[in-house]
């Protein structure tokens, strides 16, 4: 069993806190990702997970075995770094066996580890060439292949897609998928980017300041956001939030955005808001829940006129901005839908997605 776990595990650098009391279980065979903003502390929390940063708090152990005292060399871990740290004078077969070779290991069962590795990754036919004659991906896959041929309890990952251009980037992380589905190892992986964590994690840790703000599945920190930080880092854009008022309307409620702007909230929502009636609230609601009116809705949503400062076309949708009451707001339409800049065009919000924050503690209610 390969299950790492963090108990109350802080690190300070003399009066600067960089990690706070990290609790964190990660169960044996998952693909944990550990995202946020530069500076949070993720690739601290990872590197103390390695042994390359000593803890000044807490505990930290790997498959049951408390590790705050042992070297990297001796924790049973393989970490793959942003930069491919390849050996510019070795071959590929090379560089992928110049661990086992300084462990000793035999020259039969290396060359079946790295030939095993290859063929996960797809690189045997490169395995007779020198760094410089491979390609930013080929490099990255030969870096995976490094740490695949130890049979490591756990793989680090440290941002190790950032050096790569954009659509090698997609492929790299359909890649990096498709071995932990084959080599299925325990695996933190430390990225800035949420499109990257919500695509490769089994479960995503967001971190702010340090500290964990959430820790759910994709869908979970999503669809349902425990604070602020979360709502509008997680999803590209990320959820619109509108300053606004609940206000009672008999029996229900409405939220005002603006003096000629409010919806009536769903029935379904009412009872959890109603305490907080009359007091001033963050809206949110995500850009696809914002869309032009289309017929298959059967009346789901509530419409309103907006007009548009700035249109973007994406090809299968088009981004389009405006303000409401001076807060720019974004939503996604169908391409033959949209309007020009200037121009006003009708949209539809479906309110059986929105959030309501306290703009106080920054709490999801």
């Amino acid at each position: 069993m390969a299950e790492v776990t963090l108990r109350n595990v802080g690190k300070r650098y003399d009066d600067v806190v960089a990690v706070s009391n990290i609790n964190l279980d990660i169960p044996n065979h998952e693909f944990v990702v550990l995202v946020g903003p530069s500076g949070c502390g993720k690739s601290t929390t990872l590197r103390m997970i390695a042994g390359l940063e000593e803890i000044s708090d807490g505990e930290i152990s790997i498959g049951g075995e408390v590790v705050n005292d042992l070297p990297p060399k001796d924790r049973d871990i393989a970490m793959v770094f942003q930069n491919y740290a390849l050996y510019p004078h070795m071959t590929v077969a090379e560089n992928m066996s110049f661990g086992l070779k300084l462990r000793k290991f035999p020259k039969t069962e290396i060359k079946q580890r790295v030939d095993n590795a290859a063929r996960i990754l797809d690189i045997t036919e490169l395995l007779g060439r020198r760094p410089k004659q491979l390609s930013g991906g080929q490099r990255q896959r030969v870096a995976m292949g490094r740490a695949i041929v130890r049979n490591p309890k756990v793989f680090l990952f440290d941002e190790p897609l950032s050096n790569l251009d954009a659509k090698l980037r997609v492929q790299m992380r359909t890649e990096i998928k498709r071995v932990h589905q084959k080599v299925k190892t325990t695996t933190v992986y430390v990225t800035h980017d949420q499109v990257e964590a919500m695509t490769l994690a089994d479960r995503v840790v967001v971190m702010n300041n340090g500290k964990i703000e959430q820790i759910g599945t994709p869908n979970d920190l999503y669809h349902h956001p425990k604070t602020r930080f979360v709502a509008s880092f997680i999803g590209s854009p990320g959820m619109n939030l509108i300053p606004a008022k609940l206000e009672s309307n008999g029996s229900g409620l409405n939220i005002r955005l603006s003096e000629k702007l409010s919806f009536h909230i769903p029935e379904s929502r009412a009872a959890r808001y109603r305490a907080h009636t009359g007091k001033d609230v963050l809206f949110g609601l995500r850009p696809e829940h914002l869309t032009e009116t289309r017929g298959s809705e059967n009346g789901v949503g509530q419409e309103f006129p907006v007009t548009l400062d700035v249109v973007e076309p994406m090809g299968m949708e088009t981004m389009v901005f405006f303000k409401v009451d001076g807060t720019e707001v974004c939503g996604r339409v169908e391409p033959t839908a949209a309007k020009k800049s200037g121009e006003e065009m009708q949209l539809r919000a479906n309110l059986d997605h929105m959030h309501l924050i306290d703009p106080a503690t920054n709490v999801v209610l």
